[in-house]
């Protein structure tokens, strides 16, 4: 086999991959980040709606936060969380629609 043409991934790049799919494999930052793809929400929105305690929450949007998926904007006494990184929902989306397909014993074509 002629192997000069591939590339690999260079090694750097491997680890933060690993670190921010590692954010991504809990359904909770999932959801977080599938909420705010629809619309900017406070702490308390997301607490409601996912029905967990705030401090769970903010620990989640957090990390979110540390690698630049969500950002917050101050709105008078309100901060709004919001999607920092919209590319981010194509990883996201290709994952449910693959698990989808996985779901329902579908091929990938169908």
């Amino acid at each position: 086999m002629n192997s000069k043409n591939i590339k690999l991934i260079d090694q750097k790049m491997l680890l933060e991959t690993q670190k921010i799919l590692s954010l991504l494999k809990n359904p909770v930052r999932l959801q977080i980040l599938h909420i705010l793809s629809q619309k900017s929400l406070r702490v308390s929105d997301i607490v409601e709606l996912l029905n967990l305690d705030q401090s769970l929450i903010s620990h989640h949007l957090s990390e979110l936060r540390k690698y630049q998926l969500v950002s917050a904007k101050r709105d008078g006494k309100s901060i709004y969380y919001e999607l920092d990184d919209p590319h981010i929902l194509d990883i996201v989306n290709e994952t449910l629609e693959h698990a989808n397909h996985v779901l329902h014993g579908k091929k990938h074509d169908e």
